[in-house]
C-alpha cells in the first residue's frame, strides 16, 4: 500500500509540474535556440521585461518595508485591542480568499479614471489605473500576506523579553529593532522577499485587469504570454514562460539553501 502512494504522488508530481514544464520548454525551443533568443529579444518582449523587473522591485522595496512594520504591530502592539488587531489579521489573509482579479476589479473600481478618488488624482496628474502605479497596487495587493506572515511566527516564537530588557537599559526604539529584533527575524524576511519576488513575477489576473495590457507601456511578461498564446504564438509564449519559470524556481531553491544554512548556524 505504500508503495502505492508513493508511485501516485510521484504520478501526480509528473502530470502537475514536470510533464508541463517540459513541454513548455520543448515549446520555447521548437524553432531551435534562435527561434528563442529571437521571441526574447521582441521589442515587446524586453519592454515586458524590464516593466515586470521593475514591478518586482517597487512592490518587494514596499512590501518588505510595510510587512515588517505591520507584523510588529499586530505581535508587538500592546495597545491595539483584541478586536482590531483580528480585523487587521483577516484584511492580511484576504487576498488569500479574494481572486486576483476581483482584486483588480476593485482597484479599477476604487481609482480608476471613472472613479471620484481616481478623478481627483487625474487632475494633478497622476494616472493610476492603466499606468505603473495601478500595476504595483495591484501586485501589491495580491503578494503582501507574504512578508506578514513569515514574520508574525517568528515574533510570537522569540517573545518579547528581550526588547523589553534592552528598553529598560534606556536603548531607544531604533536600537531596540536592530540590535534585538532585527538579528531574529532577518531570516524570516529573507524569506518574505524570495516569496514575495517569485509571486510578483508570476502575477497575471490582478495586473491584467489594473494594466489594460497596452503593449510597451503597461504590458508585463505575464501578459505578453497570455498575449502571445491569444495570437497562436506558441513557441515565443514558451520562451517568455520558460524564463519566468526557471528565474521562480532559481528563487526557491536559493529559499531551500538559505534554510539549510540557517540550520547549519
Amino acid at each position: 500500500m505504500r508503495k502505492l502512494w508513493i508511485t501516485l504522488t510521484y504520478l501526480v508530481f509528473f502530470i502537475l509540474i514536470a510533464a508541463p514544464l517540459g513541454k513548455m520548454a520543448a515549446n520555447a525551443f521548437s524553432g531551435g535556440f534562435a527561434g528563442f533568443r529571437e521571441a526574447l529579444s521582441r521589442p515587446e518582449a524586453l519592454h515586458a521585461l524590464m516593466m515586470t523587473g521593475l514591478v518586482v522591485v517597487v512592490v518587494t522595496l514596499l512590501n518588505t518595508l510595510f510587512g515588517i512594520m505591520l507584523a510588529l504591530y499586530l505581535v508587538r502592539a500592546h495597545w491595539l485591542s483584541r478586536r482590531l488587531k483580528g480585523f487587521l489579521n483577516s484584511i492580511v489573509d484576504l487576498p488569500y480568499a479574494v481572486s486576483p482579479v476581483i482584486g483588480g476589479l476593485m482597484i479599477v473600481l476604487l481609482l480608476g479614471p471613472d472613479s471620484a478618488l481616481g478623478g481627483v488624482f487625474e487632475q494633478i496628474g497622476l494616472k493610476i489605473v492603466y499606468a505603473f502605479p495601478g500595476m504595483v497596487i495591484a501586485t501589491l495587493f495580491v503578494t503582501f500576506p507574504l512578508m506578514v506572515r513569515e514574520i508574525m511566527p517568528v515574533l510570537q516564537e522569540i517573545g518579547s523579553q528581550q526588547e523589553e530588557a534592552a528598553s529598560t537599559l534606556g536603548a531607544y526604539g531604533w536600537t531596540t529593532f536592530w540590535k534585538v529584533t532585527w538579528p531574529s527575524i532577518r531570516w524570516a524576511v529573507a524569506y518574505g522577499v524570495i516569496l514575495t519576488v517569485a509571486r510578483s513575477l508570476g502575477e497575471f489576473g490582478a495586473v491584467l485587469v489594473v494594466s489594460g495590457n497596452i503593449m510597451n507601456k503597461t504590458q508585463t511578461a505575464t501578459t505578453l504570454v497570455y498575449q502571445d498564446v491569444e495570437n497562436f504564438n506558441v513557441t515565443a509564449a514558451g520562451g517568455i514562460a520558460l524564463v519566468l519559470a526557471a528565474f521562480s524556481a532559481g528563487l526557491l531553491l536559493l529559499m531551500e539553501w538559505s534554510k539549510r544554512r540557517k540550520e547549519v548556524h
